[in-house]
């Protein structure tokens, strides 16, 4: 059996492709797996914040269209990427083993936030990063920060900024911790991650055949935590375009969720912390999206939107 993964060029989606590659590969020694390479318009805009150009999509369309045409049978995205939604023939078919969630803060001069100067340039293009910092520190200059990883990491040691923020996950991923001095992990509590950070999200084509293939790569804690974190964020309706974090963490018998929303400028807040049993999970997401839609989520993000 031949199966055609369409990825993006950059250093962390073929790393994340080969992954799954090895993975499927240690189970079903019969396959014989190859790699397309693709630019997807989110690689190539890089101008402009995600926001004003389209959200997640920018990075799932070009893969999505390949699979639909035949050329490919499935696609390995950061699952923070991908939309609620799935083109007909598309399916979510497995969710891998999450790598650590948190946000990091990265400095070649200074240890950790506290550590920085009044006034000090951060980068990042994440408006639930910039709404998360800002309320931790409102004296920052946030700066947009588009690219790879390694372009951003670029800037960052070309003085471009004094620190940049970004998911731990791809860093850790790439080994790239160690090549920046100051790497330090933001807690839950400071920074609240976007919703499925960390975890892999395998989308094929809709073939029993195939599905049947990639169930070896489900993760049932990451199934579990991203189910709440993605009801999350589809019951309020909010994508990238919005400052939204949620993050659904299992704790043995238990699941710790954190969520926030805001505006941009961290001007108004509104954040919730909730721990509830394991086998609750299935709808823990939509209620606690609805009970922050009671408290005025909806109207919060309609001004966040407006101020983009």
């Amino acid at each position: 059996m031949q199966l055609i993964i369409a990825t993006r060029k950059s250093q962390l989606a073929l790393w994340q492709s080969e992954h799954v590659k090895e993975q499927l590969l240690q189970t079903h020694a019969n396959l014989k797996i190859t790699l397309e390479g693709f630019k997807t318009k989110g690689d190539v805009l890089l101008d402009s914040p995600l926001a004003k150009i389209g959200g997640k999509g920018l990075f799932t369309k070009e893969l999505e269209e390949s699979m639909l045409r035949g050329d490919s049978h499935l696609a390995v995205h950061s699952l923070k990427d991908v939309p609620s939604f799935f083109p007909d023939g598309l399916v979510l078919a497995a969710i891998s083993k999450r790598e650590v969630v948190n946000d990091a803060f990265l400095s070649e001069h200074y240890e950790n936030l506290t550590a920085l100067p009044k006034g000090a340039k951060v980068g990042t293009t994440s408006l639930r990063r910039r709404m998360q910092l800002l309320a931790l520190r409102p004296d920052l200059n946030i700066i947009s920060l588009r690219g790879n990883i390694n372009s951003r990491l670029e800037k960052l040691k070309a003085k471009e900024f004094d620190a940049i923020i970004l998911a731990l996950a791809g860093i850790k991923r790439l080994g790239l911790d160690k090549t920046i001095k100051h790497v330090k992990a933001f807690e839950l509590d400071e920074m609240i991650p976007a919703a499925s950070q960390g975890a892999l999200g395998i989308e094929s084509i809709n073939d029993e055949k195939i599905l049947k293939y990639l169930e070896c790569l489900n993760d049932e804690n990451a199934f579990i935590e991203t189910h709440i974190e993605r009801d999350f964020i589809k019951t309020l309706e909010g994508g990238c375009q919005v400052p939204i974090g949620i993050n659904a963490k299992i704790l043995q018998d238990n699941i710790e969720i954190r969520a926030i929303v805001g505006l941009p400028d961290a001007s108004k807040l509104l954040k919730e912390k909730r721990v509830i049993k394991k086998q609750d999970y299935v709808n823990a997401g939509e209620l606690l999206a609805k009970e922050m839609i009671a408290k005025g989520a909806r109207e919060i993000l309609k001004e966040a939107e407006s101020m983009i």
